[in-house]
């Protein structure tokens, strides 16, 4: 999957296999480092996703505040 492509939505349901694989033992050892690294580049793409949509929600409603005055 391509990072253009990545969305939060597939982002988080990559995350949740990943977790589940892990979970369930069946990433073998040859993957677990390749699949550890993708997970932390999914947390770290997700969180940033989070952070910019509340920024840009907060703008919103700034905006609809200084609009309702």
């Amino acid at each position: 999957m391509t990072e253009e492509t990545l969305t939060y939505e597939k982002a988080y349901a990559e995350l949740r296999d990943i977790a589940e694989a892990m979970e369930s033992e069946t990433i073998s050892v040859d993957e677990l480092a390749e699949k550890v690294k993708r997970g932390a580049f999914l947390v770290n793409f997700c969180k940033a996703k989070l952070q910019t949509t509340e920024t840009d929600v907060n703008k919103i409603i700034e905006q609809m505040e200084q609009k309702a005055k």
